[in-house]
C-alpha cells in the first residue's frame, strides 16, 4: 500500500488535509520512484498533479485520487488488445528474457485464441532450452494446440520456416513462435531473431505481422532496459507484463508507458491458463495507489 507513510491519521480528525506544497510534493515523487516508477516519470505525474492545485488542502482520498487518474491518463493509450488481421496466419513472433514468463504466456495465448474459435500453430522456437519445449508442449496439450518442435540445438530458423509452411497449410489463423532469450551475448541473439526474421519473409514477406516482447514486473527498472534492447535487436509492436499479481512495483509500467508508448496487449496475473488478462489502465491505476476503482 503506497500511502500508509504519506500522512498518519489521528482518530480526532476524521479528515486530514494536508497543502500540496512542495514538502508533499516531494513525498509524493519518493513514493513513486519507490514504486519503480522511475524519477522522471514520477516527477512529470507529480508536476501534472500540482498544476492549477499548488498550495490548496487535500485529503488522502482527494490526492489518491488526482494520482490515480494521472496514472490512468498515462496508461490510457497504451491499453491495446493484440489487434487480429484478416491475413492469415498471422505470425506472432514472441522476444524476452529467459524467465520472463515467455513460454507461459504462449501458452495461455494459444489457449485463449483456441477458445475463441482461432486455429493456432506453435513453434518451440528456444531449441536449446529442453524445458522451454517441454512446458510448450504441456500448454498445447491442454489448449488442443499443435506445438512444433526441432532437435535441441538445431537451427530455430529452420524449424520457424517448417511451422510457418505447416500453419499455412492447415488454413492455422495464427503462428506464435518462442524464441531464445539469451541477452549476455546479445550479437548472437540479434543474429537468430534476424535469421528466423528472414526465413518467415521468404513465406510471407509481411511477416511477422507482431512482435510481442514478455516482461516480467518483478524485474522493476531492468524492465526498461529490456525494452531498449530488444527494440534494438528486433522490431516490438507491443509488451505483455508478467508476474504483476505478486509485486507492489507495478510502477515501472507507467514508466514504460511514459518512455516507450508501446501497447500494452496483456498482463500475467498468475499461473493458472486464464491469467492472462487485457490491460485495464483504471484498475491498474486503482491498484497501484490503493484506491478503489
Amino acid at each position: 500500500e503506497l500511502f500508509e507513510h504519506l500522512i498518519v491519521q489521528r482518530a480526532a480528525q476524521p479528515v486530514v488535509r494536508r497543502a500540496l506544497d512542495d514538502e508533499m510534493l516531494e513525498q509524493l515523487e519518493e513514493l513513486l520512484i519507490s514504486a519503480d516508477m522511475g524519477v522522471d516519470t514520477a516527477l512529470r505525474v507529480t508536476a501534472n498533479m500540482a498544476e492549477g492545485r499548488f498550495g490548496k488542502k487535500l485529503s488522502v482520498a482527494e490526492i489518491k485520487q488526482l494520482l490515480a487518474s494521472e496514472v490512468s491518463r498515462i496508461m490510457e493509450p497504451v491499453a491495446r488488445p493484440l489487434p487480429i488481421y484478416s491475413k492469415t496466419p498471422q505470425v506472432v513472433l514472441v522476444v524476452g528474457v529467459n524467465g520472463s514468463g515467455k513460454t507461459t504466456t504462449i501458452g495461455k495465448l494459444a489457449s485463449q485464441f483456441r477458445a475463441a474459435g482461432k486455429k493456432v500453430v506453435i513453434a518451440a522456437g528456444d531449441t536449446f532450452r529442453a524445458a522451454a519445449v517441454e512446458q510448450l508442449q504441456v500448454w498445447g496439450e491442454r489448449a488442443g494446440v499443435p506445438v512444433l518442435t526441432a532437435a535441441q540445438g538445431s537451427d530455430p530458423a529452420s524449424l520457424a520456416f517448417d511451422a510457418m509452411g505447416r500453419a499455412q497449410e492447415e488454413g492455422a489463423d495464427l503462428l506464435l513462435i518462442d524464441t531464445a532469450g539469451r541477452l549476455q551475448n546479445r550479437g548472437d541473439l540479434m543474429e537468430e531473431l534476424a535469421k528466423i526474421v528472414r526465413v518467415i519473409r521468404k513465406k510471407d514477406e509481411t511477416a511477422p505481422h507482431n512482435t510481442l516482447l514478455v516482461l516480467d514486473a518483478t524485474t522493476g527498472q531492468n524492465a526498461l532496459n529490456q525494452v531498449k534492447v530488444f527494440q534494438e535487436i528486433s522490431d516490438v509492436s507491443g509488451l505483455v507484463m508478467t508476474k504483476l499479481d505478486g509485486t507492489a512495483k507495478g510502477g515501472v509500467l507507467v514508466a514504460l508507458a511514459d518512455r516507450f508508448g508501446l501497447p500494452i496487449h496483456a498482463v500475467g496475473v498468475g499461473e493458472q491458463i486464464d491469467d492472462l488478462s487485457p490491460f485495464d489502465p483504471d484498475e491498474f491505476a486503482a491498484a497501484l495507489v490503493g484506491t478503489d476503482a
